[in-house]
């Protein structure tokens, strides 16, 4: 298992549900995380410095989410970039700490 800081950036397009995200993704001790809405503080946000995980959010199409994974992979070859459904905050450390698991 990974150990350390983790950096993730969650992309999606609900502002209310980014606004949850944020505050999930800065709850633990050991993750700093940033929420956005759109792609270009997206590519902005990994122009700044790298994460580790990038999570694809509520609100983004299936047609947007492949140029996304494109642009996001050319920018940040190293983080893993992967969908979030939701589900709660439970279900996203699980998630979190599963993807850290693989890496």
């Amino acid at each position: 298992m990974t150990t350390g800081h983790t950096k993730i950036l969650a992309i999606g397009r609900n502002e209310e549900i980014m606004t949850v995200m944020q505050r999930l993704l800065n709850a633990p001790e050991d993750w700093s995380g940033q929420a956005v809405t759109t792609d270009e503080a997206a590519y902005e946000a990994l122009q700044a410095g790298a994460y580790d995980i990038i999570l694809l959010c509520a609100g983004i199409t299936a047609e947007e989410e492949t140029a996304l994974r494109e642009r996001l992979s050319a920018l940040a070859p190293a983080a893993i970039i992967t969908r979030h459904y939701g589900g709660g905050s439970g279900l996203l450390r699980n998630e979190i700490l599963f993807l850290l698991e693989k890496k």
